[in-house]
């Protein structure tokens, strides 16, 4: 077990100007397991109800993800619904529903706790920490968190920087965490918090990496063809960086550099279909076409 990626696992209905869909698997352990599935076998810890279709758990499967993680609780499978404006630039809550999701306790088998890649997909600072507990050596951890936690639980996460490696927030969280306007300021403070290296997202304007030594790298954005429903975009972001450098088994500048550009061609596959659709069916081909693409951008 390479890469283990702990997250939620949830049942999206989503409407957007395109259309609208109802109860598609969807949360962040989704979304990142199987950006990263197509890079390596990760293993995935969540939870879900009894109502979590079994078609799913294949689809998972299907993907070499290793569900020994994945816990069955009885009840239902965490619920969201959200609708996104007609530009696709602001998104409205219409319910949120945790079901077994409120009472989760993530558990890594014993086969989990001595990864060497470790990506805490967005979910409470407390139980990325009791991740952290259990895993047996040094791993290279990635934490993706979001504003709802630097808001309600920013203490945990403070102590949680001291244990990342790697820290993936976008441009409006990096703001909320540090008080400082500009990216470089914003990361400087950052980095001083605890984690060696640091991603900042600026959605359809790339993303900037930051490493040691004022290390700074900043990948593109593709200009999408079709943009269907970004819920995921981020996660899938971190889900395809993480599953490349576990892959490479390498963390130094110049891997890490690609592993943002894998990481915003999974995003960018992400965005184009409803929940996970568009990371389901993946060719090998349509992945290295695209990130053709994004050396086509970066170079002049």
């Amino acid at each position: 077990m390479e890469l283990v990626i702990v997250g939620s696992l949830a049942l999206d209905t989503i409407e957007a100007p395109a259309g609208r869909v109802e109860n598609e698997v969807g949360g962040s352990a989704t979304y990142a397991s199987l950006a990263a599935s197509y890079f390596t076998k990760p293993g995935l810890v969540g939870i879900v109800g009894t109502d979590f279709p079994p078609e799913q758990k294949k689809a998972f499967e299907a993907h070499g993800i290793n569900l020994a993680g994945m816990q069955i609780a009885e009840g239902k499978t965490f619920r969201w619904g959200g609708r996104y404006s007609p530009h696709l630039d602001q998104r409205e809550t219409l319910f949120t529903e945790l079901n077994v999701f409120e009472k989760f306790s993530p558990e890594l088998p014993e086969s989990f706790q001595s990864a060497p890649y470790v990506l805490l997909a967005n979910i409470q600072p407390d139980l990325q920490h009791h991740v952290l507990d259990q895993i047996v050596g040094k791993p290279f951890v990635a934490v993706d968190t979001m504003n709802l936690w630097i808001n309600t639980a920013l203490e945990s996460l403070k102590r949680l920087l001291h244990r990342t490696d790697l820290l993936i927030v976008n441009d409006e969280e990096a703001k909320m965490l540090t008080g400082e306007t500009g990216y470089g300021a914003a990361a400087r403070a950052l980095q001083n918090m605890g984690p060696r290296w640091l991603v900042i997202k600026k959605g359809q304007h790339g993303a900037l990496l930051f490493g040691p030594d004022e290390a700074v790298f900043s990948a593109p954005a593709l200009v999408y063809s079709r943009v269907t429903d970004p819920t995921g975009a981020g996660d899938a972001f971190a889900g395809g960086m993480l599953g490349y450098l576990a892959q490479t088994g390498d963390t130094g500048f110049a891997t890490l550099r690609r592993a943002v550009v894998h990481g915003s061609v999974m995003s960018s596959f992400a965005i184009e279909d409803f929940s996970a659709t568009g990371l389901l069916s993946l060719k090998s081909s349509a992945l290295e076409n695209r990130y053709a693409k994004f050396q086509e951008i970066a170079n002049f």
